[in-house]
């Protein structure tokens, strides 16, 4: 981002229904890979992105900020990187990588000249950005548990946003065609924000145009997304379809009707989506710096808020296991179905499963599949046995009374073909034991 708050369209968000949509089953993956809608290290240990975004192409003498970065607890650095159509060209691939490995970070490497395409007259294509990686393919193949491509920032603007679907597939087509088997992040038209839902609502073409099914998509959270249930919204839709979502980018409210960044990190700790703040510094708008002229020792409002605040980068990092930092216990078999029918010959099956757990907590899934007719309507219902306790829930409305739980669609997702899945999920507290409990399903 630079100067992109001024650059984009006022819009309102318009909110439409649409069913859920399965991704095929994801190849063998060489280091970072997509695991259902969670990013993995190569070891299968989850991989929460925590960290910010460095504008190194403008600052390549400020090396010494990587350290500064990790300093904060960052596990991950989005690094600014330019083909030399509008900046750079960064030809020093190679030690941008060793600094993010001599300081422990994931390495999210972006081409920022696609900024706008379309609406900027200067900007790169993605095609243009694949040709920039093939060109440093050198420095990034053996990488792969390091590194992270986002092929090219915010690549559309506002005028014919559609292209994205295209443009992004067949870039993504190229970089796999040239051998990359690296995690592919891929951003969002309308300048990175998706007002116009271009990728929320098409994605999956270009999420099924990787042969390694290896890629996440990345949304960027400025000024469109400035209420809670913008936010949230967009969030839910996302997940009910088993899409893999980061938060490339986001500010912070720092005049009214700007971005809820309270909401963004709250939600992304409870979905355990990943997040990267706009900017360490040097921004052209110093509003969105974090530290004021490259000094870690004077963190502004929004350095402190994204540092040290609630939900913030202190509190929730966690180092990539590839550096040493500590594994987590997962589980994805532990499974229970039932299925419950009604009168009028209306049934549902409810899969419920353990995907991931740590000290204290764990992450669940229940899939609701709709038997051989089809449903309007459907109502889960389990209870725990060890103690745990619901602490967020997406995709329905889930309520508690002491052990018991229960779960109702949304309204998006109610209405299923015969045959047809939906998907919600939820974290909770655990106390040590966390037995799978019988889950039951009533269809209407």
């Amino acid at each position: 981002m630079r100067s992109r708050i001024a650059m984009i369209s006022a819009a309102l968000l318009v909110v439409a229904g649409f069913g859920l949509t399965v991704l095929p089953q994801a190849q063998a993956a060489v280091g970072l890979h997509v695991s259902g809608t969670r990013i993995v290290e190569a070891n299968g240990q989850p991989f929460t992105m925590r960290g910010v975004n460095h504008p190194h192409v403008w600052y390549t003498g400020r090396t010494s900020s990587f350290a500064d970065i990790k300093a904060t607890g960052a596990n991950t650095v989005r690094v600014v990187l330019g083909t030399g159509k509008r900046w750079g060209p960064s030809d020093d691939v190679p030690a941008v990588i060793d600094l993010c490995k001599r300081n422990r970070m994931i390495c999210v490497l972006e081409v920022h000249d696609t900024t706008g395409y379309g609406e900027e007259a200067a900007a790169a294509s993605l095609d243009e950005a694949a040709d920039y990686w093939i060109s440093r393919k050198g420095a990034l193949v053996g990488q792969e548990d390091y590194v992270v491509i986002n092929i090219g920032n915010e690549p559309i603007g506002n005028v014919d946003a559609a292209q994205w679907t295209d443009a992004t597939a067949n870039a993504i087509k190229k970089l796999r065609a040239n051998g990359f088997q690296h995690l592919l992040m891929v951003d969002a038209p309308n300048w990175g924000q998706d007002w116009q839902h271009v990728m929320r609502d098409n994605a999956k073409a270009v999420l099924d145009a990787d042969s390694a099914r290896n890629t996440v998509l990345s949304i960027h959270m400025y000024s469109v997304y400035n209420t809670a249930s913008s936010i949230t919204d967009y969030l839910d839709r996302v997940q009910a379809k088993g899409w893999p979502l980061v938060i490339g980018e986001f500010g912070w409210r720092f005049a009214p009707n700007e971005v809820d960044d309270e909401t963004i990190v709250r939600e992304a700790q409870a979905r355990g989506l990943g997040y990267l703040a706009w900017s360490w510094s040097g921004n052209s708008d110093p509003i969105l710096d974090m530290v004021a002229e490259f000094d870690p020792a004077r963190l502004t409002t929004w350095g402190q808020r994204i540092v040290n605040g609630p939900n913030g980068i202190k509190a929730t990092a966690k180092e990539a296991t590839i550096f040493g930092g500590t594994t987590t216990t997962t589980t994805t078999s532990t499974t229970t179905t039932t299925t419950t029918t009604p009168g009028g010959g209306l049934a549902c099956t409810a899969r419920y499963t353990v995907v991931h757990q740590w000290p204290g907590g764990f992450q669940g899934e229940v899939r609701v599949t709709a038997g051989s007719a089809p449903i309007k309507g459907w109502t889960v219902g389990w209870t725990f046995a060890d103690g745990q306790t619901i602490t967020n829930a997406w995709n329905a409305a889930v309520t508690s009374s002491g052990s018991a739980v229960t779960a109702r669609n949304a309204n998006y997702n109610g209405t299923l073909s015969a045959g047809a899945s939906a998907t919600f999920g939820f974290t909770a507290t655990s106390r040590g034991a966390n037995t799978a409990p019988m889950a039951s399903c009533t269809a209407s």
